[in-house]
């Protein structure tokens, strides 16, 4: 009887921390921190292997992104082999194709490592062909129109301007509701048309929305399941801070002529989202830029 309570106890045991470790493994705002801290480690400290040891802890226990401009698991896969370190070959690379998918102007530079390890360019563009054919259609139609009618007239008629950002407003809403987040493995970034469809700027129009504070609560939501970029999170915020509640700015990436952006707060603000500090953030464009 003794053994059999034991038994019973070691399993409920085991299901609690299984649960505990998966929700860790959930809330992207502790792998976004984490990839800032380990990109430091190379890009600062100049420290490349260890970083690289740092990531594939980290991608063993979260999915990859590969975050405008900081790129953390093409640097990880290029890293890797730069100091002959095991990355996961083959394998790991197929994780890379659906990331870099989106930018249809820019995959063609990534040929050359694809094919450093056995992969031709053939099977990479078919990949990303596969990729394209799993893209939501309804919503690409859906935001192929928002983004169209979100700069109708340049945004200068203000009543054209009010009426097109409700509308887009309750797309939005609907597709959270019905969809979840209309993010870019979702609906790419090249709509019907050759419409660009980057989510910031749509989101910065809703910080003059009514709907703002549904929209403030669901996109933290989604910022930690890691479909919404945190800078378009605090892009929205910011606007909003600025322009409507007059708070001033948050995270000191929205700002106006006149903004004073007090460093130490921001960066408080940063991490508890995951963005890196302004430091490293002004680190990460100069080498962009560099590049």
């Amino acid at each position: 009887m003794k053994r059999n309570s034991i038994m019973v106890y070691i399993g409920y045991l085991s299901t609690i921390i299984f649960i505990v470790l998966s929700c860790k493994s959930n809330d992207y705002i502790v792998y976004y921190n984490r990839v800032n801290e380990i990109d430091s480690l190379y890009r600062i400290a100049n420290q490349p292997e260890k970083a690289v040891k740092q990531y594939r802890k980290l991608f063993r226990k979260y999915n990859p992104k590969n975050q405008d401009r900081i790129k953390e698991y093409e640097n990880y896969i290029k890293l890797a082999g730069q100091h002959h370190k095991n990355f996961g070959g083959k394998k790991s690379l197929y994780k890379l194709i659906p990331l870099i998918a989106p930018y249809e102007g820019s995959y063609g530079s990534y040929f050359g490592l694809f094919q450093k390890y056995g992969i031709d360019s053939t099977e990479v563009k078919q990949r990303i062909a596969d990729w394209k054919k799993g893209l939501n259609k309804r919503l690409v139609d859906s935001f192929s129109i928002a983004f169209t009618r979100d700069q109708a007239e340049g945004r200068r008629n203000f009543q054209l301007m009010e009426k097109n950002d409700r509308k887009n407003a309750q797309l939005l809403k609907w597709t959270f509701e019905n969809y979840g987040y209309p993010s870019v493995q979702k609906i790419g970034l090249i709509g019907n048309g050759g419409v660009f469809m980057p989510m910031h700027p749509l989101f910065s129009h809703m910080a003059n929305s009514k709907e703002y504070p549904y929209f403030k609560a669901k996109m933290l939501e989604y910022v930690k399941s890691g479909d919404c970029i945190p800078k378009d999170y605090a892009n929205m915020v910011d606007r909003h801070n600025l322009q409507i509640s007059k708070e001033g700015t948050l995270y000191g990436l929205y700002l106006s002529y006149d903004a004073v952006v007090d460093t130490i707060k921001a960066n408080k603000e940063r991490k508890k989202i995951g963005i890196p500090s302004i430091q490293h953030s002004s680190k990460i464009t100069k080498d962009y830029l560099k590049k």
